[in-house]
C-alpha cells in the first residue's frame, strides 16, 4: 500500500424504506492511494460516498479516520476533519472570481481595524490562491478572472485544485470528468495525480472506466449495495473491469483469471 490507513469503513449498511442501499460495504484508503469506485447505476455509489462525507449517516457499521471511531453529524464536521468531497455538480460561484471561489467559505480577513470592519484581504487570496492551483498543477490565466469567463475543464479544474489545497488527509472525486472532452478530462486527471503526490488518500468516483484504470492504485466494485470486488488495479483491463461491473464475470472468475 501507499501509506498508512488513513480512512475506513466497515460493513456499513444503509436503507432508505425497503430499499438496501448499501449492505455491509467495507472500503479502505491509504494515504497517496487512489482508489477507484465504480458500479452500475443503482449499485450504491453515491450512498457510499454521502456517508464518507458525512452527507448520510449508516443504519449500521463504523467509520473509522486514523483508527478512531467517528460518527459524521453533518458535512461540515468531515470537513473540518480533513476530508474534502467534490460532487458532480463542482460547487462554484459563477459570479465570483477564481480566487473568491478557492476561498469561499473561508475567507480571508483584512487585518486590523479594516478585518473587524468585515473587508477581505482580497490581495492576499489571490495571491495564495494562485499558489495553491499552481502547486496542483492547474494553469488558470488569472486568479482575478470570475468563474464563468472559464472552460469546463478549467472550472473542474479549479473546483478539484480547490479541494485538493484544502483537504488534510482525504479527497473525494464524484464524476469529476463527467462532460469534459479529452484535454480537459486529461487536465483533472494530472490533478489527481498531484493529490496522490501530495500524501492524499483519493476516492475516485467514474463511469469512465480508462480513466479510472490510468490514475487509480485499486479499484472497488459495488454491485446492489455490496462490494464484490476490491483489488489492485493491475488486476483489471476495460473488458474485465465491465464484467464485474455487469456481473457477467464474478468476482470469483476475475480473481481466478
Amino acid at each position: 500500500m501507499s501509506g498508512e490507513l488513513i480512512y475506513e469503513v466497515e460493513n456499513v449498511s444503509k436503507n432508505y424504506g425497503s430499499v438496501v442501499a448499501l449492505d455491509g460495504a467495507s472500503l479502505k484508503l491509504h494515504a497517496g492511494e487512489v482508489v477507484g469506485l465504480v458500479g452500475d447505476n443503482g449499485a450504491g455509489k453515491s450512498t457510499l460516498v454521502k456517508v464518507l462525507s458525512g452527507a448520510h449517516q449508516p443504519d449500521a457499521g463504523r467509520i473509522l479516520l486514523d483508527g478512531k471511531e467517528r460518527h459524521w453529524g453533518s458535512p461540515r464536521e468531515a470537513l473540518d476533519a480533513g476530508i474534502e468531497t467534490l460532487y458532480q455538480d463542482s460547487g462554484l460561484a459563477p459570479h465570483l472570481t477564481v480566487s473568491e471561489n478557492v476561498f469561499l467559505g473561508r475567507e480571508l480577513v483584512a487585518p486590523g481595524l479594516l478585518g473587524k470592519l468585515g473587508f477581505l484581504a482580497k490581495k492576499n487570496m489571490a495571491r495564495e490562491a494562485h499558489e495553491d492551483l499552481e502547486r496542483v498543477g492547474i494553469a488558470v490565466p488569472a486568479s482575478s478572472r470570475s468563474i464563468s469567463q472559464l472552460s469546463g475543464g478549467q472550472r473542474q479544474a479549479v473546483a478539484i485544485g480547490r479541494a485538493v489545497s484544502w483537504a488534510r488527509k482525504v479527497i473525494i472525486l464524484d464524476e469529476p470528468t463527467n462532460h469534459l472532452g479529452a484535454r480537459q478530462a486529461g487536465e483533472v486527471l494530472e490533478v489527481i495525480k498531484a493529490a496522490k503526490a501530495k500524501g492524499l488518500g483519493v476516492i475516485f468516483i467514474s463511469h469512465t472506466l480508462p480513466h479510472v484504470l490510468e490514475v487509480t492504485d485499486r479499484i472497488v466494485v459495488l454491485r446492489l449495495g455490496r462490494i464484490v470486488m476490491d483489488a489492485p488495479t493491475s488486476e483489471f483491463n476495460s473488458d474485465r473491469l465491465l464484467g464485474t461491473i455487469t456481473g457477467s464475470i464474478s468476482a470469483a472468475g476475475a480473481e481466478g483469471e
